[in-house]
């Protein structure tokens, strides 16, 4: 794949850019000479990335779990004339819940910022991605939770974006005959608020609820997302393709274990070969 390098003027959709890792990447690439459109539940944080990113970026309030909304949004903004080269879907939200034990309205606001949201955005924004000329590509924010083996406390967090990374991983498979890039970025844990994700809590979901400052300790502990720049900016540069970036010491162990047991639990005595498949069809 070809590397992504953006023409100056091009449009970067982000969504959840409204703090973190979005309001990160559409500063990084407004950098770069792209007009960005900030997404975000939150319309005021999605503004004030907009303004932060230079004049001609924009911004729009956009609740990715909702699919309508994500399709009324796309639709409004592309006839505007916002119509993207680069759409990067980093939405995302986090809980301490289990799933054995998490509550409905919790599953489905996991599942439907994590995972739905994703596909919501993909669906609305891919056909007027694919129409552009030049280069395209698609950024998926995961994190290193995808690719670790599920452990406590977080195991609905890490469930669900284990599920963000297959996302990006059919994107990949389907995109790459159109020679769009697909880039999955798994970062560990860094100085955002995620954990404090249920103050824009729809009220379908539950509503709104503000988690104690002193549980966002650890997280303020933690580099900020320009620890990213590095490993984007290769992985970019090799048009794309898994780009993990850990903040925890013990990440690569924990792949590396993750591989070993499904290497042991894999049994192969079933498996046939391509041409005995094919002898036995006939």
């Amino acid at each position: 794949m070809s590397p992504y390098v953006p023409a100056p003027g091009d449009w970067a959709v982000i969504t959840g850019a409204g703090r973190g890792i979005g309001r990160w990447l559409a500063q990084r690439f407004a950098a770069k000479g792209m007009r960005v459109c900030a997404l975000d539940i939150d319309a005021y944080e999605a503004e004030e990335t907009a303004r932060l990113c230079g004049d001609e970026s924009r911004a729009h309030g956009c609740d990715v779990s909702d699919r309508a909304e994500t399709e009324r949004v796309a639709e409004k903004l592309i006839a505007q004339g916002i119509e993207p080269s680069l759409l990067w879907i980093n939405a995302g939200v986090g809980t301490a819940d289990t799933v054995s034990g998490a509550k409905a309205r919790t599953l489905d606001w996991l599942i439907g910022v994590n995972v739905m949201g994703p596909v919501h955005t993909a669906q609305s924004w891919l056909p007027s991605l694919k129409a552009q000329a030049g280069a395209r590509h698609v950024g998926i924010t995961a994190s290193s939770a995808s690719v670790t083996p599920v452990s406590a406390p977080f195991t609905l967090y890490a469930t669900t974006k284990q599920m963000t990374a297959s996302i990006g991983e059919a994107l990949m498979a389907e995109l790459g005959e159109d020679g769009i890039g697909v880039t999955i970025l798994c970062p560990g844990i860094l100085n955002t608020q995620i954990w404090n994700a249920a103050r824009a809590r729809p009220e379908r979901f539950g509503g709104a609820r503000q988690a104690p400052d002193e549980l966002g300790d650890h997280w303020r502990a933690q580099p900020g997302p320009e620890v990213l720049e590095k490993g984007l900016a290769e992985t970019l540069a090799k048009g794309g393709g898994w780009c993990i970036i850990p903040t925890e010491a013990d990440t690569a162990s924990k792949i590396n274990a993750r591989h070993q047991a499904q290497r042991e639990g894999l049994h192969g005595y079933a498996a046939q070969s391509e041409g005995a498949g094919r002898a036995e069809q006939n």
